[in-house]
């Protein structure tokens, strides 16, 4: 890793902790993100040339914190506050204190940070945006790339999110007791929407979106590191690192999809696989069962068999039937289906799936006919599988799931 790339990764994660502390001391979202972007884009000028401050985050801190205090100088009615502030606090409270220095109040506050990010006032969308922007640290136009729309689309709709939190009076704290489920639920949701988009680009010429698989990773390591005893935390953890483990050979080398049963093994990352599975492991044995785990361990039993016909099928098939009883959707169905379908013979698979015919979040989504394909195939339904194929390829946006599917109807047409 170079220089640069080092201190990228050290900037990234020190931005989320260095707008907890002033968003903890001054408030204002959109205020206080736009003093650390300063205070980052300082550093990236200055360190490369000066070295390294012995306490790069204080640093970090006093440097946006000057240039809030600026902002707030500029404008009467922001003076005024300045000063009822500074009568509560003490002189140098807008301060970082000394490297060396660190005062209990001066916490990682990312945890508090994801949730502001994930308030229920705002949509899904919203919510990763946000995410991506506050906590990840991504600019305006890498949020905007990852959402495929352009920068002057994206700016204004991170801006109305940030509105919408303050009109909705949130503060930047931890939820109460009886709102921490719900709230922490939405947190691992956008999570989980982060990864997911990374690992099957929802649209493009690419299958993976790298960058936001890594900035999934990253952002559920640090809120594992906050709440290590929460199964579910544990369990999204384990999910994606098991899940990432199988990229490198999820594409050939022009780029096209290589399906689970045909990937060459070889090429897992076994360090991922071994630290996902001792995850998913420790948390079914102490944390009560939730959705995340049961979809980590599923994901354990693929990677951990060495061939694709070692796959233990039925041990899949009674854990979708269990998520399906705790954590029923569309998605968890198709899943299901395929198990079913692996252990029960395609018809049994394929009855299952005429349950979702009439549930209208698939009457558009290319996954269900793909996965009818998949099974029509098995069954040896030729044509249907053909017509199936196609169907889901007119549907899908991804050009190397297009691609892919359309090679499967071909074959058959062989």
């Amino acid at each position: 890793m170079s220089a640069s790339e080092r201190l990228g990764d050290l900037l990234r994660e020190l931005a989320p902790q260095v707008l907890g502390v002033l968003l903890r001391r001054h408030g204002g979202l959109e205020e206080c993100e736009d003093a650390v972007q300063e205070a980052l884009l300082a550093a990236a000028t200055q360190w490369p040339a000066e070295g390294l401050p012995d306490n790069p985050r204080s640093w970090l801190v006093t440097v946006a914190a000057r240039r809030l205090v600026d902002q707030v100088r500029s404008e009467q009615a922001r003076r005024r506050r300045e000063v009822t502030a500074a009568a509560r606090e003490a002189p140098d409270a807008g301060l970082a204190p000394a490297p060396g220095d660190e005062s209990p109040g001066d916490r990682d506050d990312t945890l508090a940070l994801l949730f502001l990010c994930c308030h229920p006032a705002l949509t899904p969308a919203s919510q990763v945006a946000l995410t991506l922007r506050a906590v990840g640290g991504l600019t305006t136009a890498e949020v905007a790339r990852a959402f495929l729309v352009p920068e002057a689309t994206m700016a204004p709709r991170i801006s109305r999110a940030k509105q919408r939190v303050r009109s909705a009076g949130a503060a930047f704290e931890l939820p109460a007791a009886e709102q921490w489920a719900g709230r922490l639920d939405a947190v691992l949701h956008v999570l989980y929407l982060i990864f997911n988009e990374g690992y099957t680009a929802g649209s493009g010429p690419d299958l993976h979106r790298a960058d936001l698989t890594a900035e999934a990773i990253r952002l559920t390591r640090l809120l594992h590191r906050s709440l290590p005893d929460d199964g579910e935390v544990a369990g999204l953890l384990a999910l994606m690192l098991l899940t990432d483990a199988r990229r490198p050979a999820r594409t050939g080398q022009d780029g096209a999809l290589v399906p689970l049963a045909e990937q060459d093994r070889s090429r897992w990352d076994a360090a991922l696989i071994e630290e996902g599975a001792a995850l998913v492991t420790a948390a079914m044995s102490a944390a009560p069962l939730g959705p995340y785990q049961l979809q980590a361990a599923i994901a354990a039993l693929h990677v951990e068999a060495p061939r694709a016909e070692d796959t233990d099928w039925e041990q899949i098939r009674i854990l979708y039937a269990i998520l399906s009883r705790i954590a029923p959707n569309p998605m968890v169905t198709l899943n299901h289906a395929v198990a079913v379908a692996m252990t029960r013979g395609p018809e049994a698979g394929l009855d299952l799936l005429r349950t979702l015919d009439a549930d209208p979040r698939m009457a558009r989504h290319h996954r269900l006919p793909a996965v009818r394909a998949h099974l029509q195939e098995l069954a040896g339904e030729h044509a249907a599988a053909r017509e199936n194929y196609r169907l889901a390829a007119r549907r899908t946006t991804s050009l190397p799931e297009r691609r892919h599917l359309l090679a499967r109807a071909d074959r058959l047409d062989g």
